[in-house]
């Protein structure tokens, strides 16, 4: 929704107001609105402006943040890490225990095992990745994001989508594919294809700690990578250089 259409809806309720309450209700006040590009609506509390603020801001908005339950438990939240203009932009779906000690997004063991995944096909989050996750918090016991947390947080990472501009986005597991493309869909479904998000290329696959407990499903996730890498190679040449001048000679 574009602010014009925020400011019609705005004047509509004024007028409605007073048709209905015989005077104008002076509660409204255009100047608390949030007017933002279009990159989605919610409540004006929960959501951060989609533009003008730096990647610090946004760290800054997160860590502060209290839109919802999951504030209470965090030891630190954890905004995401890696190159300002990443090829690809990673998204899992919340941050677990070590990542909640460290504020560092995948540093336990499904961490370990997404850095090899990614530079199996010449990604890094040094060189050319970002990685994000849906929510920013530790959810309790590493359960599931509840729907009302990821709505909740969603602003955040959209903050910095628009702010990466990333070449395409790689979901990892079915929290992040199934929010990001706003389906019901499963990740066994939906992984392995090439979606469009807000104009931005993203495909899915199966997330590290799955592959940890299922040691079946890591051929598939193979597959879904070297279909990374082919769309990479085809759409993005050279898009590992930075990765071959971190590695160790």
């Amino acid at each position: 929704m574009t602010a014009a259409e925020k400011r019609d809806i705005f004047t509509f309720v004024k007028l409605a107001s007073s048709g209905i309450l015989g005077y104008t209700d002076r509660t409204l006040d255009e100047s608390k609105l949030i007017f933002m590009d279009d990159i989605g609506t919610a409540a004006p509390d929960k959501r951060i402006p989609a533009s003008g603020l730096s990647m610090q801001g946004i760290i800054e908005k997160i860590s502060s943040c209290q839109n919802c339950r999951l504030c209470s438990s965090r030891t630190n939240s954890v905004p995401g890490e890696g190159v300002a203009h990443p090829v690809v932009l990673v998204v899992g779906e919340g941050p677990g225990e070590m990542e909640d000690k460290s504020g560092r997004p995948f540093v336990g063991p499904a961490g370990q095992l997404l850095d090899k995944m990614l530079a199996a096909i010449n990604l890094s989050r040094t060189s050319n990745c970002y990685i994000a996750n849906i929510v920013k918090c530790r959810p309790p016991k590493n359960r599931d994001p509840l729907p009302d947390e990821s709505a909740s947080c969603i602003s955040y990472l959209e903050a910095q989508i628009h702010l990466l501009k990333p070449k395409i986005i790689l979901a990892m597991g079915n929290i992040a594919a199934k929010k990001l493309l706003d389906t019901s869909n499963g990740i066994s479904h939906l992984r392995g294809n090439f979606y469009d998000y807000k104009g931005i290329p993203l495909t899915a696959t199966y997330h590290p700690s799955a592959l940890l407990h299922n040691v079946d499903l890591k051929r598939p996730a193979w597959d879904d990578l070297k279909a990374l890498r082919s769309w990479l190679e085809e759409h993005e040449p050279g898009y590992d250089e930075p990765f071959k001048g971190t590695q160790k000679q």
